[in-house]
């Protein structure tokens, strides 16, 4: 298997369909996230990136809102631990500057706590559960970047 990839701004109405795959691969199917909770009136007036391979296949899937919340970060358990996720982080990073935002913030699965610490964000409060998985908030001054 190659794994090359690129990362790229999805457009809403072409990406929605293979956006929503990701989504229900990862978090309904592989996490058990209620498919009540994945859906939100929202998510066709963020901005999205995702992860396609040189076939086009989308692998991974990043959301910014209008409020500077990060979201939804998905990658394709074949893809994990090739560098998508972290080039999905970087360019939704890139993103977010462009917008003219000065601050993000997330709500970190537990388990990825270390991945986005690496790239300067803060992990602040309390563990909480979301969706029946631990979670913790974190912030990112964007200003704190290189």
């Amino acid at each position: 298997m190659s794994f090359a990839f690129i990362v790229r701004a999805a457009n809403w109405k072409l990406d929605e369909t293979a956006i929503a795959a990701v989504r229900r691969a990862v978090f309904i199917a592989e996490q058990g996230v209620p498919e009540a909770l994945e859906w939100e009136p929202i998510d066709p007036q963020c901005i999205w990136l995702v992860a396609v391979t040189s076939d086009l296949e989308v692998i991974g899937i990043v959301r910014l809102t209008t409020a500077g919340r990060i979201g939804r970060m998905a990658v394709m358990p074949a893809w994990r631990r090739h560098g998508v996720g972290g080039a999905l982080l970087d360019a939704i990073l890139h993103t977010a500057r462009e917008q003219g935002l000065t601050r993000v913030h997330l709500s970190a699965q537990t388990h990825a706590i270390s991945f986005y610490a690496q790239r300067g964000f803060i992990a602040e409060g309390a563990e909480y559960e979301d969706a029946g998985i631990p979670h913790r908030s974190m912030n990112l001054n964007l200003k704190d970047l290189p």
